[in-house]
């Protein structure tokens, strides 16, 4: 199974930018949710990943930071209430697709004339740009001498997702946090997300692949 970073409910672009005055009318959730997931692929189950009640997943309703299937799950359950459930391939990362596997010239990833050997090996996850500027992630899935292979498909497509915990906390989100989301979905924070951690690697900041500290608040595992 390929390795993909903590965070497998955070959405990777933003959709619509709020402004602090859209959000403080709305009513939305403060979440945090603990769970374990497990991947769905060719009728085999395997454990993904854990967030735990010390280090639960936390997300505002209503603002399209999760999968939506996900919310919808989720957010109209009370604390202490559980869940079980399964979000098909198709309404979570999509089917895998071969065209998303890319040769790049290795001298892409050349820093003074000298190939990162340190960031760019296999099984990374490491943040690539286009030419117009739109940042996304990509997984390395081969280095030869000439060429760096990379594989755009998220790391959970052409899986199904079961997702089984129980609700930690449910309430009304607060003015302060908020306006937190409205400082980060404007860019001020990062579209998407990013306290010290990569927000699912949406940000295009975890060039180690790891993502192992988690996010932030909004959509994260602390």
């Amino acid at each position: 199974m390929k390795s993909f970073c903590s965070d497998a409910i955070f959405h990777y672009f933003c959709t619509h930018i709020y402004s602090q005055e859209e959000l403080l009318r709305m009513e939305n959730k403060f979440i945090t949710v603990a769970y374990k997931l497990y991947t769905i692929e060719d009728g085999d189950k395997d454990f993904a990943e854990e967030a735990t009640v010390e280090k639960p997943f936390e997300f505002i309703s209503g603002l399209g930071l999760t999968l939506p299937l996900f919310e919808e799950n989720i957010k109209d359950l009370q604390a202490g209430e559980t869940f079980d459930f399964v979000i098909n391939k198709e309404d979570a990362y999509g089917v895998y697709d071969e065209r998303q596997v890319v040769p790049l010239p290795k001298k892409t990833f050349e820093i003074d004339g000298v190939f990162d050997s340190e960031h760019i090996v296999e099984g990374a996850i490491i943040p690539l740009m286009n030419a117009e500027g739109q940042r996304f992630n990509a997984s390395v899935s081969e280095i030869t001498e000439n060429q760096v292979t990379v594989d755009l498909n998220h790391p959970l497509a052409g899986c199904d997702l079961q997702f089984i915990g129980s609700v930690v906390e449910s309430r009304l989100a607060t003015n302060e946090e908020l306006a937190a989301v409205a400082k980060m979905m404007s860019g001020e924070g990062g579209c998407g997300g990013n306290c010290g951690g990569c927000a699912g690697c949406g940000d295009g900041g975890c060039s180690d692949g790891s993502c192992a500290d988690g996010n932030c608040a909004n959509g994260c595992c602390n």
